[in-house]
């Protein structure tokens, strides 16, 4: 018996196994899933401004007929459409992109008109999509204008069964018109909306001067008009540098204006609030603040909002002036933001890329002579195909006995009259059609008429496709043309956001002024509690601690200090002295407060003095000045300022008056040398202040060689030092060993 091995069937599992390397085959793969996403998902095209899905919702609701002078028809319906046709997607995600085309508020030209519950500006959802109607608006009309004039190329849909428009024909400039966002993979992009007039006028400048720097299209793009309107306080200079590289950001701040309210008090109401914000979530975020306590200049917030944006604000008080509220207001929430730009866009070979401000306008410019020129030729084929039917007509009415002969008593007159009269087939089909009242001498007259006039349009096309400054001319005339439907004097062409320079108000200074200056002594116990006790406390020893716990740092203060502490990984915190909880209990653990790992110790805790100085270093014998203002950070995670290395930060000195500097190292050597050889610096590592060969700085000491140097032994008993000049070096020297007397511990004052 013989062992016979029979060979899987064909589209068996055994045949759908690729052996290749891992690695390769999930690169390939990521790469393509990666192409997939900036290509037919997150970027926009460059001629039209329009994502794949955006383009199939217009060109579906243009298919289904839903003109801006048609009755509108259900969401569901159109959504239906797209998803059945065009993208095969979830219907939610074409629903949301419909009703953002919808939105005035999103879009600064809105391309779709709807009609129900869009949402609104507060962040409420739209409606069902079977709840909601849409159709297309006039600007959607511009963009599609042409398109079934062999305008554009088209490709086949998902499924083979139709085709849809690679790009739309686009009459205005959409990309930055109304702008986009989207996230790709290993790429983004963040376009703020324009004003469509101005970029027409732009385009018309371009036309007119192709080597127009981006400084002069600025003159009629002066900068984005966000839909919800605004205050654009970005500088001149950097929306120049924005505009010319394709990245950049725009600062963007609400409208306001001040409303008086009677016997001297007054109120802010916001009419415009920034592109993208949710006006119920500013509204939460300001209460928030106020329960917070961090804006001590405002009193309440209130929404009075109807089809308007109307956000009322009082005042703390009526002495507060309104532009230092407003400006204490624009830092801390979302009634300033910065709009991120990143104009990466497709361009026409579905390259990525980052284009400014010129190369966008001149790549829309050439998609439109293009689209220009297709249609010339589309209509010159249309005419040349009018034209030889009417030389066939004009034939037969030259020979008009004959042609009634032949169609009379010929058995195919159809082909005779092709071999009598030398006729294409399709000239002699249409003879053939032409219904006996149309043989009358007028009708005759009137086709010599139309004739003549196909023959001058087609000249007139001709001399057009061979004449670039004539398709330019035409481009241009098409721009102005849009102008009538989005120009500057139009409702929706109207600029709504406006140009102002923020001013320059010292909103912590008035902040400051509110609060009511009464002294106060910083109480941080030795396992962080801190607590702040009014008044002066004269005697340590009756303060009260938690058990185990002791006092560690007592400063004192003022409500309108600013309290810095430095830790030994080389980070200043800065805490505003009347936030500071009150001594009535034990406080609260500072911790809580800033963002410090239970492992890093405090090395000083001090008032800060605008303009100060202080004398840093670390246990590995580095240090520098250090300007006290550099120190300042509300952040909770603190300022890195000193690069303290393993060992961490040791010394912390006020700087004041003091021309020499004592250090002394684990092996008990003193140097001394002037203060001046110490570099000032905002942050770093510093310098060497003394040698070691094992150990490292124990303690430092700041004072002026007029007054003398002293230390404190550890009963606090203070010690002259006449002879400190002995122990005068250069900075990084090794130095002397500590003189008779001073204390055993190292330091020249206790520690604490």
């Amino acid at each position: 018996m013989t062992d016979t091995t029979t060979a899987p069937p064909p589209g068996a599992p055994g045949d759908r196994i690729i052996d290749e390397p891992l690695s390769e085959a999930l690169s390939r793969r990521y790469l393509a899933y990666a192409l997939s996403v900036i290509t037919d998902r997150a970027l926009p095209d460059v001629r039209d401004g329009l994502k794949p899905v955006q383009r199939r919702v217009l060109y579906a609701m243009r298919e289904m007929r839903l003109n801006p002078d048609a009755a509108a028809r259900k969401c569901a319906k159109v959504v239906g459409e797209v998803m059945g046709g065009y993208h095969p997607h979830g219907d939610q995600s074409i629903y949301d992109t419909l009703v953002r085309m919808a939105q005035d508020f999103a879009q600064r030209y809105p391309l779709v008109d709807g009609q129900g519950n869009f949402g609104n500006i507060d962040g409420d959802n739209p409606a069902a999509m079977r709840y909601t109607e849409a159709k297309l608006t006039e600007a959607a009309t511009l963009l599609l204008d042409g398109i079934d004039e062999d305008a554009v190329d088209f490709k086949a849909t998902y499924d083979g069964q139709d085709t849809e428009p690679v790009v739309l024909p686009t009459g205005f400039p959409n990309l930055l018109a109304n702008g986009a966002t989207g996230i790709a993979v290993g790429m983004a992009t963040s376009i703020p909306p324009h004003n469509a007039a101005e970029l027409t006028d732009a385009c018309l400048a371009l036309l007119a001067n192709p080597d127009a720097t981006t400084a002069e299209l600025m003159a009629h793009v002066k900068g984005p008009d966000f839909p919800t309107g605004g205050v654009i306080v970005e500088p001149a200079h950097s929306l120049l540098e924005t505009y010319e590289t394709g990245r950049g950001g725009v600062r963007l701040r609400a409208q306001w204006f001040k409303e008086e309210t009677g016997r001297g008090t007054y109120q802010i109401v916001v009419t415009q609030i920034p592109y993208q914000v949710k006006k119920a979530d500013l509204v939460e975020q300001l209460a928030e603040l106020i329960e917070a306590k961090r804006v001590p200049l405002l009193g309440d917030v209130r929404d009075e909002s109807a089809e308007d944006v109307r956000l009322v604000l009082e005042p703390k008080s009526r002495n507060v002036e309104p532009e230092v509220l407003m400006e204490s207001l624009f830092k801390l929430s979302d009634l300033e933001n910065r709009f991120s730009v990143n104009l990466n866009v497709l361009d026409a070979r579905g390259t990525p890329g980052v284009m400014g401000l010129k190369a966008v306008l001149q790549s829309f410019l050439d998609h439109r002579r293009e689209v220009l020129v297709r249609r010339a030729r589309h209509r010159l084929g249309k005419i040349e195909a009018r034209l030889h039917i009417l030389d066939g007509l004009l034939i037969a009415y030259l020979n008009l006995d004959e042609v009634i002969r032949i169609v009379r008593y010929e058995d195919e007159p159809k082909a005779r009259l092709i071999e009598a009269f030398d006729l294409s087939e399709i000239q002699a089909e249409a003879i053939l059609n032409t219904r006996l009242r149309q043989l009358a001498r007028l009708e005759e007259m009137e086709l010599r008429r139309e004739h003549a006039e196909l023959a001058e349009e087609r000249d007139g096309i001709l001399g057009m496709l061979a004449n670039d400054k004539a398709q330019w001319k035409l481009v241009g005339e098409g721009l102005k043309h849009t102008l009538k439907t989005i120009g500057a004097e139009t409702t929706l062409g109207k600029r709504r956001s406006v140009f102002a320079d923020a001013p320059e108000v010292d909103a912590e200074a008035a902040i400051e002024a509110m609060i009511v200056r009464e002294p106060i002594t910083v109480i941080l116990s030795d396992r962080g509690w801190i607590r702040a006790a009014k008044g002066r406390v004269d005697d340590p020893s009756e303060l009260k601690f938690k058990e185990g716990d002791k006092l560690s740092f007592l400063v004192p203060a003022e409500t309108t200090d600013k309290l810095l502490i430095f830790a030994s990984d080389g980070r200043f915190f800065t805490l505003a002295c009347d936030k500071l909880p009150s001594a009535r209990g034990h406080g609260e653990p500072l911790r809580l407060m800033i963002d410090l790992d239970d492992r890093v110790g405090l090395v000083d805790v001090f008032v800060h003095r605008p303009g100060g100085k202080r004398i840093l270093a670390s246990k590995e014998g580095y240090g520098f000045i250090l300007p006290e203002d550099e120190a300042i950070a509300f952040r909770r995670a603190g300022k890195q300022v000193l690069n303290a290395g393993a060992k961490g930060a040791l010394v912390s000195l006020p700087l004041g008056a003091a021309d020499q500097l004592a250090v002394i190292g684990d092996n008990g050597k003193i140097l001394i040398f002037p203060t001046a050889e110490l570099p000032e610096m905002p942050r770093g590592k510093g310098v060497k202040l003394q040698a070691y060969r094992e150990g490292g700085l124990r303690d430092a000491t700041a004072f002026n060689a007029d007054e003398g140097a002293s230390w404190i032994d550890p009963a606090g008993r203070t010690h002259g030092w006449p002879e400190w000049r002995d122990w005068l070096g250069k900075r990084a020297g090794a130095g002397k060993l500590a003189p008779r007397g001073f204390p055993a511990s190292k330091r020249f004052r206790p520690k604490g």
